[in-house]
């Protein structure tokens, strides 16, 4: 049995559909705080058990039977940590033998203010004793859905990235890169920087736009502090401000880009090209 945990998500949504089209779907667990939430998942024929990260006992009744789990890391930043921790203590009481953890691109040597609770997530794992898998994705290329939507009107994507590219890709190549893990075999212990295999930037992003939108836009790239500025005074809470700023930073670095292959080998395929990921986002927004 393969059990998904935050299956209401965009990324663990992916994964379930996913997986019930390579497993018979009552061997997949879509493991959830919500179930009202996942009523289009138990329609596919999964289980649909509860687990809540502040509830470690639900997380154990969650876990209950599964070979594998896919642990789909916490949207709450400041507490994964202990979130996460609840979640493998869980999986090894459960007996679980696999756990698959999606971590962030390079997590151990990494920069970027995301990466320290992933860092520690992978020790936590490592100490368990468990048998492991993490994923180290990259960005999802959806992070940048609003840019997408308002460049073609105001002509300009703007960050503060400079000529950094980064490895972004669609949400459904790294769930079908944890598909294929959980389905596969040869992964235990292993550990994969997913990314795409042509890193793009900022200009790149907006040239791709351009082309599918047939509207001029170009990338203006403006200091860090001004860049925090922008995003303040659109209405972003301040932590969130400095958190994208940081991301572009990481970026600049080089932090999100990987010539590692992992990802194109995992799926088996090319992973999703930029113009592909650009005309997907345009095409949702119309």
């Amino acid at each position: 049995m393969i059990v998904v945990t935050g299956a209401t998500g965009h990324l663990g949504r992916l994964v379930v559909e996913a997986l019930a089209q390579k497993v018979p779907a009552g061997e997949i667990v879509a493991a959830v705080r919500n179930p009202e939430k996942a009523a289009d998942l138990a329609a596919l024929g999964v289980q649909v058990r509860v687990a809540d990260y502040e509830q470690p006992s639900t997380l154990t009744e969650a876990f209950a039977g599964a070979d594998k789990v896919l642990l789909v890391s916490s949207s709450e930043v400041g507490r994964r940590v202990a979130q996460h921790t609840a979640a493998v203590e869980a999986a090894k009481a459960a007996g679980v033998t696999h756990l698959v953890y999606t971590s962030i691109l390079g997590a151990d040597t990494a920069t970027i203010s995301l990466a320290p609770e992933h860092k520690a997530t992978e020790e936590v794992i490592r100490e368990s004793g468990l048998t492991f898998t993490f994923l180290r994705n990259s960005w999802y290329t959806e992070n940048y859905e609003q840019a997408v939507a308002q460049a073609p009107a105001t002509g300009t994507v703007l960050g503060s990235a400079g000529e950094g590219k980064l490895g972004g890709v669609p949400r459904a190549d790294y769930a079908d890169a944890a598909v294929a893990v959980l389905t596969g075999t040869g992964h235990e212990d292993k550990v994969y920087e997913l990314a795409a295999d042509e890193a793009w930037s900022y200009a790149d992003l907006a040239a791709s736009v351009a082309r599918i939108s047939g509207k001029p836009v170009s990338y203006q790239d403006v200091p860090a502090e001004q860049h925090r500025s922008i995003l303040v005074g659109a209405g972003l809470p301040e932590f969130v401000a400095d958190m994208l700023v940081d991301a572009d930073r990481a970026i600049a670095d080089g932090e999100l880009a990987s010539g590692s292959g992992d990802l194109r080998a995992l799926l088996g395929r090319p992973t999703t090209g930029l113009d592909d990921a650009v005309t997907a986002l345009l095409k949702n927004l119309g």
